[in-house]
């Protein structure tokens, strides 16, 4: 059973509730998974951060990027950097914002960075966006996210009415993904 941190930041609840369906879809996959604010980062976190098979990154989009405080605990990312902790986990990410697009993008490409940095695996979203005429805004993968989790929520909408139930459905698949794919990759690892 693979270990999965989830890593976040939600500045309004949004992203809390797109990290929650993730946990869920890991859950239910068979990862032992858990949810870690970055705001409740200490040195028991740093730990299990270190011992996990997959490192999950999650932040909304503000302005182009991951919000300050994802990147502050990015930044502090730089001793288990330094002795090389994380090389060779899985990382992901996934973001929300109050626009389709909100520049997402440039926020799943510093997750990617910063995963790279750290010598980590990255494992995309693996899935087919719904792009037909037929599609509807709560088809899986609306989106079209492929390197990470893309979901939207309306400015004006509470944590309680989005992301829509179509993007939460993508980060529940998103989340049995990064399972299923943490499972083969440490599998595949010698002891």
């Amino acid at each position: 059973m693979p270990n999965i941190i989830i890593v976040y930041h939600s500045g309004y609840g949004h992203t809390k509730r797109v990290a929650q369906a993730v946990l869920a879809g890991a859950t239910e996959a068979g990862a032992n998974a858990k949810l870690l604010p970055v705001g409740d980062i200490d040195e028991d976190a740093w730990a299990e951060l270190d011992a996990a098979d997959a490192i999950v990154f999650g932040a909304p989009t503000y302005m182009g990027g991951p919000s300050a405080d994802f990147k502050k605990f990015a930044d502090a990312s730089s001793k288990p950097w330094l002795a090389q902790k994380w090389k060779d986990k899985i990382a992901a990410g996934f973001t929300n914002s109050a626009h389709m697009n909100g520049d997402k993008f440039l926020t799943i490409s510093y997750f990617v960075t910063l995963a790279m940095q750290h010598g980590m695996i990255w494992a995309g979203a693996g899935m087919m966006p719904s792009n037909t005429k037929a599609a509807t805004r709560n088809d899986l993968n609306f989106v079209g996210g492929f390197t990470g989790l893309l979901t939207q929520s309306p400015a004006d909408a509470s944590p309680e009415e989005a992301p829509p139930p179509g993007d939460l459905e993508t980060a529940r698949a998103f989340g049995a993904r990064i399972a299923t794919v943490t499972a083969r990759w440490s599998a595949a690892q010698p002891a």
